[in-house]
């Protein structure tokens, strides 16, 4: 069985402290005691850690060896548009388990009055669940939860493909619009951009196609914003981890 893996600060002199609630549900909820193994990640390397004692709120590490630091097969950024905050954070979820590497909040045409400013009050609640999520995933790196941005400033994006889903129906099938096999490179990157409740307006939608994006659809069905940007993002870490 994988050793559990926790985030910290920092790791100096082979020491580490592991605080908050992470310290709180490995010390009350796993029982840890001196001597268990776990891994740690300080966002940089990945390193197997033995656990000297515990402080006030604190677990207190001893680092035996750094480990590899797995990378995902490909670096994608995920533009969403703003949602209801309940849903938005179940994309935040289950893409950093899934390995997006930044999540932009987009502001579009129907986004929710009131979101923007909403989100920035959340910016900690959203790093937090993607840091409980990476750890749930045992991911090497946190994802960076990026402040809302406009759509335009969305389109502006660079990365080595970019596409966004389109419930019109107007694009390719995902798989089909991805670059053949022999062109996916592992330093790839891939901007994906999902939209809100009720779908792009016809402005936004031509705003994208002349930017250079390529609209795309996941099939027949409209899904909700949640499910498309989850079933995307697997579909794209999937294809290129094929081919590495």
């Amino acid at each position: 069985m994988a050793r559990r893996r926790f985030f910290v600060e920092r790791v100096r002199e082979q020491r580490a402290v592991l605080s908050g609630e992470s310290a709180d549900h490995l010390r009350r909820v796993l029982r840890a005691r001196p001597g268990d193994r776990y891994e740690l990640s300080d966002n940089r390397n990945v390193y197997l850690a033995e656990i000297e004692g515990f402080g006030r709120g604190q677990v207190l590490f001893r680092v035996l060896e750094e480990l590899p630091a797995e990378k995902p097969p490909l670096g994608v950024v995920l533009q969403a548009a703003l949602i209801k905050f309940d849903r938005f954070e179940w994309i935040i979820e289950k893409t950093t388990e899934l390995g997006v590497e930044r999540i932009v909040p987009v502001i579009t045409a129907r986004s929710e009055k009131g979101l923007e400013q909403g989100a920035l009050k959340r910016s900690e609640r959203w790093r937090r669940i993607a840091q409980e999520a990476s750890q749930q995933a045992r991911r090497a790196h946190l994802p960076e939860i990026a402040p809302p941005v406009p759509f335009e400033a969305a389109l502006r994006e660079l990365t080595t493909w970019r596409y966004f889903l389109d419930e019109a129906r107007s694009g390719s099938p995902l798989l089909d619009a991805l670059p053949p096999a022999e062109r996916r490179r592992r330093e790839d990157t891939v901007a994906l951009l999902v939209g809100p409740e009720g779908g792009w307006t016809e402005a936004e939608r031509s705003a994208a196609i002349a930017a250079g994006w390529e609209a795309v659809t996941l099939g027949t069905y409209v899904l909700r914003a949640e499910t498309a940007a989850t079933a995307a993002v697997a579909v794209l870490m999937n294809a290129w981890m094929a081919k590495a």
